[in-house]
């Protein structure tokens, strides 16, 4: 039984999974939109969040904390003077997720998450 297990598992070794999350936070930051499949965008949402929150806080610890997931320096940059002042007064809630049907070639449920304004 699951109870109390968080997380989706998405078909990958925990190994895999945690790099892929990375890499899609990572294009997150940068592009500010990425289109994946809606369990991926349920999964990247938390990962997201819990990044954004520590570049709220933007000391040197959460800076560390944080290059523990995104490796780009760059997109490190980005998300610490950009992204994290711009959602300064806001308690959570920085991405969207907005459905876009079934991808024709296997019929996965695809979504669009995108960085609230």
């Amino acid at each position: 039984m699951r109870h109390r297990k968080r997380g989706r598992k998405l078909g990958r070794t925990s190994a895999h999974r945690k790099a892929m999350l990375a890499n899609m936070a990572a294009s997150l930051f940068l592009h500010e939109t990425i289109k994946t499949t809606e369990p991926k965008s349920k999964e990247l949402r938390r990962t997201a969040e819990k990044l954004i929150t520590l570049a709220k806080r933007g000391d040197l610890h959460a800076r560390r904390t944080a290059a523990k997931t995104i490796h780009d320096k760059e997109i490190l940059r980005k998300l610490f003077d950009n992204i994290g002042p711009r959602y300064e007064d806001r308690n959570g809630g920085y991405t969207r997720i907005v459905k876009l049907g079934t991808r024709f070639g296997d019929g996965a449920s695809m979504a669009v998450i995108e960085l609230v304004e």
